[in-house]
C-alpha cells in the first residue's frame, strides 16, 4: 500500500493521519459554535435595545397630556434602526449556524449510524463555506425574519399607542378628522404622516410574510403551486436576489464514458447518468455524461475527466436549483 494512502491529509510535507484530522476538525466545530454564540449573544442585545427603548418612549409620552405624540414616531424610527441592525447579526450568525450545522449533521452525525463514514457532500459545502464565504440568506429575509420573530410585537404596541395618544391628549377626541389633525408633525400635515406610517407598516408586514418559515415549508402544497413559489422566491425575493446557488451541472462528451463513471462514483461518490451520443461532424459514437457537483469539486471532477480521456470535452454550467441527495436546503434558525 502507498504510504501517502495511510493520511488523511498533506501537504508540503506535513501529514495529517486520521485520528489527528477529527481532532483538526472539532476544534474548527468549537470554533464555529463559539462564533455563532456570539452573534446569537448580540441579536439578543439588539432585541433588549429595542424593548428599553419602547418602555422608555410609553411612559414619557403618556406621563402627562402635554407630552408630544411624536416621541413614538422618533422611538419607531429608532426601533427600526434597531431591525436594521439586528438584520445584519442575524446575516452573519446564519452563515455561522450554517458551517456548525453542517458538521453536525453530516460528520459527527455520520459516526453515530452505518456506514460509519461522512456523506460525500459535507466536506464540498463545508469548504465553499470557508473559501468563498456568503450570507446564506439575502437581507431582505434576514428583515422579514427579525420583523416577524420579535419586532412585530413592538411596532404594533407602538403604533396602537400612537393612535390612543391621538385620541386621548390634549383631550379626548370628537371624530376622526381631530384625530388625522392632531398627527400632523411641525409643517407635515397629519394624513401624510398617517400615510407615511402605514406604508412603511405595510411593507414591514409583507416582508414578514413572504420570508422562508418552517412553518410554511410545512404546508401541503400541490405540486406546480410550491415550485412556483419556490421560483418566485429565488428570482425575485422581496425586491432582492438571494445568493446564488453553487451547484454545478457538468456535460461530459468522452469515448471512455464507463471509466470516468467509475472514477467519479469512486472519488467524488457522486451519480452519474449516462447518455448515447454521436459526433456529428464524425459519425463516432460517444457517450455522454452528467453529474451535479458542488462549485469546489468541479476542479476534481476536471481532473479525473482528463485523467482517463485527455480528449474529453467538459461543459461545467450553473443550476437554479438540484433537489436529492447531497443537494439538501438550510432552514435558518430563528
Amino acid at each position: 500500500m502507498d504510504e501517502e494512502s495511510n493520511y488523511t491529509w498533506a501537504f508540503r510535507g506535513y501529514h495529517l493521519d486520521p485520528a489527528q484530522f477529527t481532532t483538526a476538525m472539532v476544534h474548527l466545530y468549537r470554533g464555529e459554535l463559539s462564533r455563532s454564540n456570539t452573534w446569537r449573544t448580540r441579536l439578543d442585545a439588539t432585541t433588549n435595545w429595542a424593548v428599553v427603548s419602547a418602555g422608555a418612549a410609553l411612559t414619557f409620552v403618556f406621563s402627562t397630556p402635554q407630552n408630544p405624540h411624536f416621541m413614538l414616531l422618533l422611538v419607531l424610527i429608532l426601533i427600526l434602526t434597531f431591525l436594521h441592525i439586528e438584520a445584519r447579526r442575524y446575516r452573519y450568525y446564519v452563515l455561522w449556524a450554517y458551517r456548525v450545522h453542517l458538521m453536525e449533521t453530516d460528520f459527527f452525525a455520520a459516526m453515530l449510524a452505518p456506514p460509519f463514514r461522512p456523506s460525500s457532500d459535507w466536506a464540498a459545502h463545508l469548504a465553499e463555506s470557508l473559501l468563498k464565504p456568503t450570507f446564506p440568506i439575502a437581507w431582505w429575509e434576514a428583515i422579514g425574519r427579525r420583523f416577524r420573530r420579535n419586532y412585530v410585537w413592538l411596532t404594533t404596541l407602538l403604533l396602537l399607542s400612537w393612535g390612543i395618544k391621538l385620541g386621548l391628549h390634549p383631550t379626548p377626541a370628537l371624530d376622526w378628522i381631530t384625530v388625522v389633525e392632531r398627527a400632523a408633525v411641525g409643517l407635515i400635515p397629519g394624513v401624510h404622516v398617517m400615510i407615511t406610517v402605514g406604508v412603511v407598516y405595510g411593507v414591514l408586514m409583507v416582508l414578514a410574510v413572504t420570508a422562508p418559515s418552517a412553518l410554511l415549508s410545512r404546508i401541503a402544497l400541490p405540486g406546480p403551486l410550491r415550485r412556483l413559489a419556490e421560483r418566485l422566491w429565488r428570482t425575485t425575493g422581496p425586491l432582492v436576489r438571494v445568493p446564488r446557488s453553487r451547484a454545478r451541472i457538468a456535460t461530459i462528451i468522452t469515448r471512455h464514458g464507463r471509466q470516468v463513471a467509475f472514477q467519479i462514483l469512486k472519488e467524488l461518490e457522486r451519480g452519474v447518468t449516462a447518455l448515447k451520443g454521436t459526433g456529428m461532424y464524425t459519425g463516432e459514437a460517444r457517450d455522454v455524461l452528467l453529474c451535479a457537483v458542488t462549485e469546489v469539486q468541479v476542479p476534481h471532477l476536471e481532473e479525473i475527466v482528463y485523467r482517463v480521456d485527455q480528449n474529453a470535452f467538459v461543459v461545467v454550467g450553473a443550476t437554479e436549483s438540484v433537489q436529492g441527495w447531497g443537494f439538501r436546503p438550510f432552514e435558518a434558525p430563528s
